[in-house]
């Protein structure tokens, strides 16, 4: 009986509940512990009967005592205490005196707090059971000063008031919060374990160093996350904001690069193959996962119609549908179905879009209704433009390699001045590039032009009086244009591409709520009305060749 009892804990976060929290020995969920808002993986107490995100607290943060004084507040107790419990407006009163934070990352961990002098330290920051501390990085132990000083921390390289953590054989000083930064950590930008290093020794003093995740300058005096293998440096920041939500402990080395190959399974099967000159195999007739009918490789050229799956001018060599208007690129056919990329820490899969339904791709923003790269444990999607950019960039628009910053920024792109995440950014200057230019096509037909328009630069003369020709009005010289050379004919990228570049329209589809086919449209000038809703029809449309019926695609 007293065993039993060991293994349960009546907890004040369940004061009116008649179930206890049990124990248990080796949890290995990852949920965020309710008191300090860490992971748990070990032992840990919890509500059997509750969702786990409400009870589960690490042994050690369950077993806290209820009071303690602190010598950084010894004229009172402290009162263990949960300040999620309170209203927003409340809680901001609640920040802690040591580490200076509201919360951790976003989640409020309980405080130990004095009443009378609104007096708050973390859990986490409250801790006095060592007299020194062993962090990962660091092969001395570290002795905390429990004085209100003036340093600067010799990991993050900033200039604070507190009471730090002091190395007596290197004079090494670090705040309280910089020696909880792991050892190891494994960020989505990158294949490799992270090692965090803070001497300045692995690298030349001179050399000009950059965060290969927000893609600004590292000062590698101070402390900084590395790879060896590939040159890879980053913030420590920008490392824990990047972080993939994965336990290190049962992460293995060989995984590191095993886990981010592309599938090699094959997106169809071949029905038929003819011979290339030079003796090449090729498949002039497949069976492709994403349509029903079989398709036929052709060399013919077309004109106004797109790949199903890029959403692109659809170009020799192609494969096309004899009984339906579906078209992929030859490329697009042979897509790999799982792949990783570096804006997202899991796998990637390929899939088409059903008929009536379009995604929103996280890179560019835009709306698309072509093949996805979708996430299937969360709602991450990239349209396939997007996803064959990785993280270095080569473009003709700018003289330098661009890299991808997957961190926020005020930064806005140079080539349109919008302020958008995420965004390529250059090393060498100033140089921002946003994924909807980057993956402007650098030529396009419009409309009944007889000429192709090019995707140019920099401003044609020095006249300082720049015009679209299809819109009429201002063009910013500063900004990216298209051009047809042969006709002096100007233009506004979004003029030319128009307002849904990664829709595919002319689709015929049958649906349950109509006898006869439907053809997906983009406007009609007529708004007629919606048999659904009734409300006026003027964009992104399903109309109905054979009798007067129309309906917003959204009322499918």
């Amino acid at each position: 009986m007293e065993q039993q009892q060991q293994h349960q804990l009546q907890h004040f976060i369940h004061p009116n509940h008649q179930h206890p929290l049990l124990f248990n020995p080796d949890d290995r969920r990852g949920v965020l512990c309710v008191g300090c808002r860490e992971q748990v993986y070990g032992s840990s107490y919890s509500c059997k009967e509750c969702k786990p995100w409400n009870t589960i607290h690490h042994k050690s943060c369950a077993e806290l005592p209820l009071g303690l004084y602190h010598p950084l507040h010894p004229i009172h107790p402290l009162i263990l205490f949960d300040p999620k419990k309170y209203s927003y407006d409340e809680i901001q009163f609640y920040k802690c005196e040591l580490c200076k934070n509201l919360s951790n990352e976003g989640y409020m961990p309980y405080i130990y707090r004095c009443s009378h002098c609104n007096f708050n330290l973390h859990i986490t920051c409250a801790s006095l059971a060592p007299t020194t501390m062993e962090p990962e990085f660091h092969h001395h132990p570290l002795t905390p000063i429990w004085k209100w000083i003036t340093f600067t921390c010799d990991l993050c390289g900033k200039k604070d008031e507190g009471t730090p953590y002091l190395c007596n054989p290197c004079g090494f000083w670090i705040h309280g919060r910089c020696s909880l930064f792991p050892r190891k950590v494994k960020v989505v930008h990158h294949k490799h374990l992270l090692h965090l290093t803070h001497s300045s020794l692995e690298f030349h003093k001179s050399d000009s160093r950059f965060c290969q995740i927000c893609v600004q300058d590292v000062d590698t005096c101070n402390g900084l996350y590395y790879c060896s293998r590939c040159d890879f440096i980053a913030h420590l920041n920008c490392a824990m904001g990047n972080k993939e939500n994965i336990n290190l402990q049962e992460f293995k080395d060989e995984y590191e690069v095993s886990g981010l190959n592309e599938s090699v399974d094959s997106t169809y099967k071949v029905k038929k193959y003819n011979m290339r000159e030079g003796g090449i195999q090729i498949a002039a007739e497949i069976k492709h996962f994403s349509h029903e009918h079989d398709l036929m490789l052709t060399e013919q050229l077309l004109k106004k119609q797109k790949c199903d799956g890029c959403v692109r001018a659809i170009l020799p060599p192609f494969y096309s549908c004899v009984k339906c208007s579906f078209f992929l690129h030859e490329s697009c056919a042979n897509l790999p179905k799982k792949k990783r990329h570096p804006l997202h820490q899991h796998s990637l899969s390929l899939l088409p879009m059903k008929p009536s339904k379009d995604f929103r791709c996280y890179a560019c923003h835009r709306k698309c209704n072509g093949f996805t790269y979708s996430c299937e444990t969360c709602r991450f999607r990239l349209d396939v433009q997007c996803s064959m950019i990785s993280e270095i960039l080569t473009h003709p628009g700018h003289d330098h390699t661009l890299i991808l910053s997957s961190v926020e920024s005020s930064q806005n792109c140079n080539c349109c001045d919008s302020r958008t995440y995420p965004i390529f950014r250059c090393t060498a200057c100033a140089f921002a590039l946003d994924f909807r230019c980057a993956t402007l096509p650098h030529s396009i037909r419009y409309k009944q032009h007889e000429h192709p328009f090019a995707l140019s630069y920099r401003a044609e003369d020095n006249s300082g009086e720049y015009y679209c020709d299809i819109c009429e009005e201002k063009r910013n010289s500063k900004y990216w244009f298209y051009n047809c050379e042969d006709c002096n004919y100007l233009a506004h990228p979004k003029c030319i591409i128009g307002k849904y570049p990664n829709y595919k329209f002319g689709g015929i589809y049958t649906f349950d709520s109509h006898s006869h086919p439907l053809t997906f449209i983009e406007e009609t000038k007529d708004r007629p009305r919606c048999n659904k809703c009734n409300d006026s029809c003027e964009k992104l449309i399903y109309q109905c060749a054979q009798c007067n019926f129309y309906i917003h695609k959204s009322c499918l």
